[in-house]
C-alpha cells in the first residue's frame, strides 16, 4: 500500500550544524539521528530485535537438547492439573522434535499421561514446544504467562506484566514484520505530527497493550465457558491459553485508525495500485478482523489483538490528552507527564498557550480536508500545540 500528500513528514526546519574540523561529520550524524521522528525509532528498535532474535535462536543439536531451549505454546489434558504426568522425563529433551520448513524453527511434543486406577499408564494430553529465542521466550505474550496458567513443569506461573508491552517488538518472520514497519512507516507520522513525539509513543504502546488485553480477555472467556460446558462461543477465543502473541500489528492498527480520523479522504493504493479513501480501507479491515475473529480462523488471536489496537486508536486519538502522564513512572524526565509540566509552569519557561479555540478550529480543518490543507502557520501553531 501507499498515500500521496505525505507532506506531513518533512522536517519542520532545518537542521543546525555545528562545524569544526574532523568532527564534524560525527556531530552531523548524531544530530540526524536526534532528529529521527519517534516513528523512524519503533521501526529501528523492531528491525534490530528481528535481527538479534535471529541469531539467538537455538538450533544445534547440543542445544536442542536440552530441555531449558523449549518454550511451552501448547498444553491440551484432561483432569486436574496435579495428575499430569510427562513422557519423555522434563530432565530429557522434547520427542518427536521435527523441523518447521527450511529456517531455524522446530517444533517438538511431550504425551502428557496419568496414573490410572491399576497403575497403569493412561494418556490425557499433550504439550508441544517451539525452540524460540531468549527474546521470544522471555517477550512474548499469553493468557498463560500474563495472568495465570500451568507452565512446562506442570508447576503454576503468571503475574509477567511486561509482556503487555515487549510481545510488540517481536515477529514471526521477514514478511511479519515487513508489512507491520512498512504500514508504520506509511501511516505513523501523519498521527505523530498531531500527538508530538512523546504522545504518540503513548499512544502506540496503549494501542498494543489494549490488543493484548482483549486477546487475553476473550481467551480466558473461552476457557471459562469450556469449563462450563458451553464450546465454541462466538467470538470468543478458542486458543490455547498458552498460544503466543506476538507483532506490532495492534498497535499498526491503532495508528491505522487514527490516520483515518485525521485524514479521512487522502488516497491510499491498496496492494500499491488500486486507489481507496484512507477511511474506507481503515474500517474494512476492521469489519475483516471481526469476521475472521467469528468463523476462528489460523490466525484469531492476531485478529483480537487487531480489533483491541483499533479500539484504542480510536479512542485515544479523539481523547488525546489521557495520553498525558503515560510515563509518570520517570517522572521529571517526562515532558508528558504531569510533574514534568508542573515544573515547566513554576519555572515560567513553558511556551504560551494557544488559544483552544484556534487549536478547535485546526482540528476540524483536519477532519474534513485532511492534514495536508493546513498552512505552514497552522502546522507550526499545530506542532507547537502538541508539546504542551
Amino acid at each position: 500500500m501507499g498515500i500521496h500528500d505525505r507532506d506531513w513528514q518533512r522536517q519542520s526546519g532545518p537542521v543546525r550544524r555545528r562545524g569544526g574540523g574532523g568532527g564534524q561529520g560525527s556531530a552531523q550524524a548524531l544530530q540526524r539521528m536526534r532528529g529521527f521522528n519517534a516513528t523512524t525509532w519503533i521501526v529501528i528498535i523492531c528491525a534490530f530485535v528481528f535481527i538479534i532474535d535471529g541469531f539467538g535462536k537455538p538450533v544445534s543439536q547440543s542445544q536442542l537438547l536440552k530441555p531449558s531451549n523449549w518454550t511451552l505454546t501448547n498444553l491440551e489434558y484432561e483432569g486436574p492439573v496435579d495428575s499430569i504426568r510427562y513422557q519423555p522425563p522434563l530432565d530429557q529433551p522434547p520427542a518427536n522434535i521435527r523441523q518447521i520448513g527450511e529456517g531455524k524453527s522446530f517444533l517438538a511434543s511431550r504425551t502428557i499421561y496419568r496414573a490410572g486406577d491399576d497403575g497403569t499408564a493412561v494418556k490425557i494430553g499433550l504439550a508441544e514446544y517451539q525452540n524460540f529465542s531468549a527474546f521470544k521466550r522471555y517477550g512474548f505474550f499469553s493468557t498463560a504467562t500474563a495472568l495465570f496458567g500451568t507452565n512446562s513443569k506442570g508447576g503454576i506461573q503468571g503475574g509477567e506484566l511486561w509482556r503487555f508491552i515487549s510481545f510488540q517488538f517481536l515477529h514471526a518472520n521477514f514478511w511479519h514484520i515487513f508489512m507491520n514497519m512498512f504500514a508504520l512507516w506509511i501511516f505513523g507520522p501523519l498521527v505523530e505530527r498531531y500527538l508530538g513525539k512523546k504522545r504518540f509513543v503513548a499512544f502506540y504502546l496503549l494501542c498494543g497493550i489494549f490488543g493484548a488485553l482483549l486477546y487475553l480477555i476473550l481467551n480466558a472467556a473461552s476457557s471459562l465457558t469450556t469449563s462450563l460446558g458451553m464450546e465454541n462461543v462466538p467470538f470468543l477465543l478458542q486458543n490455547t491459553p498458552h498460544t503466543p502473541l506476538i507483532g506490532a500489528s495492534a498497535g499498526v492498527f491503532g495508528v491505522l485508525l487514527a490516520g483515518a480520523f485525521l485524514s479521512p479522504n487522502s488516497t491510499v493504493l491498496l496492494a500499491f495500485f488500486i486507489p481507496i479513501r484512507l477511511v474506507t480501507l481503515a474500517y474494512g479491515l476492521v469489519v475483516a478482523a471481526i469476521v475472521m475473529l467469528f468463523f476462528q480462523t489460523a490466525n484469531a488471536g492476531g485478529e483480537a489483538a487487531h480489533l483491541g489496537g483499533a479500539i484504542a486508536g480510536f479512542y485515544f486519538i479523539r481523547n488525546p490528552h489521557h495520553l498525558h502522564g503515560f510515563f509518570d513512572f520517570i517522572g521529571r524526565a517526562d515532558p508528558t507527564s504531569r510533574s514534568s509540566q508542573a515544573r515547566k509552569l513554576r519555572s515560567g519557561k513553558a511556551a504560551s498557550a494557544v488559544a483552544d479555540s484556534e487549536i478547535d478550529r485546526i482540528l476540524a480543518k483536519i477532519h474534513d480536508k485532511g492534514l495536508h490543507s493546513l498552512s505552514a502557520k497552522e502546522k507550526k501553531t499545530l506542532r507547537e500545540a502538541s508539546k504542551r
